[in-house]
C-alpha cells in the first residue's frame, strides 16, 4: 500500500489515504440512520432509546447508575438525563435515588420498557442483518472485526477504565449497531444480542 501511495502525486495522496476513513464514516452514518428509521417507524423508538433499554435489560436487576449509563451510551451527563427523561415520560424507565449512594441517581427498566424492547428486537436484528451483514462477504467479516477492535483497543489503552460498551463494542451488535437468524448463518455474527434483547438470558 505504501509503495502504491508513493506513485500518486503528492497533491492527491491525502484524499487516497483518507478514503478508508471517509468510507467508515459514510457507512456508519447510513446504517445507523436506517436502523433508527426502522425502529421509529415500527416501534416509536429511536436507535438511542433502544440501546438504552438494552443496556438496562443487560444490567444486574435491570438498573444502572446514570453516570454508568452515560458512559455506555457515549453521552454527556446532561445528554443521558434528557434521554432518560423521555423514557420516563413514556413509562419505559424509572429514575430513582441510588440505593448505595443517595447523592446519585439510577435508571431502571420497567416491565413496559422490557416489553417494548422485546417487541422491537426482531426489527433491529433484521436491520443489522440486512444493512450490515448482507453487505459484507463472509470472508471479510473477520477482517472488519479485527480492524474495528484494533481501533477500540488503541483508544481504550489510554483510558483508566474502558469498558466494551464505552468503546462502542456491544458483543458485536450495536449500537449496538450482530445476530444470526435461524437459517441465515453468517460467520462472525453472534447470537448473544438476540438472546439478551428477546429476554432469553439477562433480560428474562
Amino acid at each position: 500500500m505504501t509503495e502504491t501511495i508513493e506513485r500518486i502525486p503528492r497533491s492527491m495522496r491525502r484524499d487516497v489515504q483518507l478514503a478508508p476513513w471517509r468510507a467508515f464514516l459514510r457507512a456508519h452514518a447510513r446504517v445507523a440512520r436506517r436502523l433508527d428509521e426502522d425502529l421509529r417507524t415500527r416501534h416509536g423508538l429511536s436507535l438511542q432509546e433502544y440501546e438504552t433499554l438494552l443496556h438496562l435489560a443487560e444490567a444486574p436487576d435491570r438498573r444502572l447508575r446514570m453516570g454508568r449509563l452515560a458512559d455506555s451510551l457515549l453521552l454527556s451527563k446532561s445528554g443521558v438525563t434528557r434521554l432518560v427523561d423521555r423514557l420516563v415520560d413514556d413509562g419505559l424507565v424509572l429514575r430513582t435515588s441510588c440505593s448505595s449512594d443517595a447523592r446519585g441517581a439510577e435508571a431502571s427498566l420497567t416491565e413496559t420498557g422490557l416489553g417494548r424492547l422485546r417487541a422491537a428486537a426482531p426489527t433491529h436484528l433484521d436491520g443489522i442483518r440486512d444493512h450490515f451483514f448482507d453487505a459484507i462477504e463472509a470472508a471479510d467479516l473477520p477482517v472488519v472485526e479485527r480492524a474495528m477492535d484494533a481501533i477500540s483497543d488503541r483508544l481504550c489503552g489510554a483510558l483508566p477504565a474502558c469498558e466494551p460498551e464505552a468503546a462502542g463494542v456491544e458483543g458485536h451488535e450495536a449500537g449496538g449497531h450482530g445476530h444470526r437468524e435461524p437459517g441465515t448463518a453468517q460467520p462472525g455474527a453472534p447470537d448473544a444480542h438476540a438472546e439478551r434483547a428477546t429476554g432469553t438470558s439477562a433480560a428474562s
